[in-house]
């Protein structure tokens, strides 16, 4: 999707800040918040020393260290800021196989922070999966929450004939999304305001979501499940998918659950939700201990460990 020539000057900034880290041949594999906290706490995470450094752990960096366009980019976009006497960039670039995106810098405190992570790779993995072993042709796919856009712009390209929707109810998610979008060089993605599905009409053959799954006490947009330790925006997800599904169509989610005592609260809700002939399904963790750092907030004092879990919902007929 390439952006309209009205869109903004700092939009076509970031755009080209992203093609010449991508020319300059910039990776960088991103890390939970609690890993890049200790790696950046480390002496030499003072301070930036080359690109990685800036643009992908976030670190303060002399206005020397970058090119001159570079540094202009960031200007225009309006995406740097002062830390002493040094500067700071407000976003990340991180990589996706070989997809650039561009996010939020870490730490990810603000309320519309756009986050990308080790969930996003795991996220990716699913998709990939349900592309490669599923026959069925994909026309219409959507992408809840699409925050980066990750799981819109890996139908995309693998279904390049398909219409595919990335909507969220942040305005700066939807605003890197398409500028994902255009680095990639990808046509067929439509970036939408919506709550989950309620903003957009249609039934699809793909609906993709990888929902915020904790509690969050600052009730970040990214970050917030809400009920059920969590997983209660998840729910709503697969209730609101199961009507909007096309015969043949698959939900894809990917999400995490509290276990408490050994009861995933999330599976049974799933279970009474798709019982009968409707729908085929299939639930499985991914990882079993993801984010164990989140058991020392206040809610989480009777749950043992936060699973990683992906669900696949078919309509059957």
């Amino acid at each position: 999707m390439l952006l309209d020539q009205d869109q903004t000057r700092a939009d076509q900034a970031l755009l080209q800040l992203g093609r010449r880290l991508r020319a300059d041949g910039y990776r960088f594999t991103c890390v939970s918040p609690a890993t890049q906290a200790r790696v950046n706490a480390r002496d030499q995470g003072q301070r930036a020393r080359d690109l990685r450094d800036v643009f992908g752990w976030s670190r303060p960096f002399p206005a020397s260290l970058i090119s001159a366009d570079q540094l202009q980019h960031l200007q225009a976009a309006d995406v740097v800021r002062y830390d002493g006497e040094l500067l700071r960039s407000t976003v990340r670039w991180s990589s996706l196989d070989d997809l650039l995106l561009v996010h939020s810098a870490w730490p990810t405190d603000h309320q519309d922070a756009v986050f990308f992570g080790p969930d996003s790779y795991r996220f990716a993995q699913v998709i990939h999966d349900h592309l490669r072993h599923c026959p069925r042709r994909v026309q219409h796919a959507v992408d809840i929450g699409c925050g980066s856009g990750v799981g819109a712009l890996l139908i995309a390209r693998a279904a390049q004939h398909a219409q595919v929707s990335a909507v969220d109810i942040n305005p700066l998610a939807l605003r890197f999304t398409a500028i994902n979008a255009a680095l990639a060089g990808v046509a067929n993605v439509s970036v939408e305001p919506s709550d989950l599905l309620d903003g957009i009409s249609g039934v699809f053959d793909l609906i993709v979501a990888n929902p915020p799954y904790m509690l969050d006490a600052a009730r970040r947009t990214y970050r917030h499940g809400g009920g059920m330790l969590g997983a209660a925006l998840s729910l709503r997800i697969v209730e609101q998918a199961r009507e909007r599904l096309a015969p043949g169509g698959t939900l894809l989610l990917y999400s995490g659950v509290a276990i408490v005592a050994g009861r995933d609260a999330l599976l049974e809700a799933v279970r009474l939700r798709l019982a009968g002939p409707a729908f085929s399904w299939s639930y499985r963790e991914i990882d079993p201990d993801v984010f164990g750092e989140q058991l020392l907030e206040a809610g989480y004092e009777q749950v043992e460990r936060i699973a990683a879990v992906a669900l696949t919902v078919t309509r059957n007929g």
